[in-house]
């Protein structure tokens, strides 16, 4: 299986329980695996059999520049879907990290995994 990545993409959203938090966007970090639904660009050398990182990129930070989420485990579900559903990918890690939201923590956050038709891993 072939997966490409994308590591430390910042993005800005509203996310939080706290009231300040949905008023002000916060940066996180992602760290997304995805696999792709064929090999097909690994001969051909061709853009168009490839999955596109920066239209990921691009594709997920519109999506989070467009609501709110009180948990990270519903962004990251919400990015996995993203992911699955529209670049057609079999599989899916997302982690999403909080850049210093404890005192003394450089991050906190989760992964999560999914699969196509219900797969949760390789």
């Amino acid at each position: 299986m072939d997966i490409i990545f994308l590591r430390e993409l910042k993005v800005t959203t509203l996310i939080g329980v706290y009231e300040r938090e949905k008023l002000v966007p916060q940066t996180l970090q992602l760290d997304i695996d995805i696999a792709l639904p064929d090999s097909r660009a690994c001969t051909s050398d061709d853009i168009n059999d490839a999955l596109d990182y920066a239209q990921v990129a691009r594709h997920i930070q519109k999506a989070l520049g467009e609501g709110h989420f009180s948990l990270l485990e519903t962004l990251a579900e919400h990015i996995a879907q993203i992911i699955l559903k529209d670049f057609n990918a079999p599989w899916v890690r997302v982690s999403v990290a909080k850049l210093q939201a404890i005192r003394n923590c450089k991050m906190v956050g989760i992964s999560i995994e999914r699969g196509r038709d219900g797969q949760r891993t390789l």
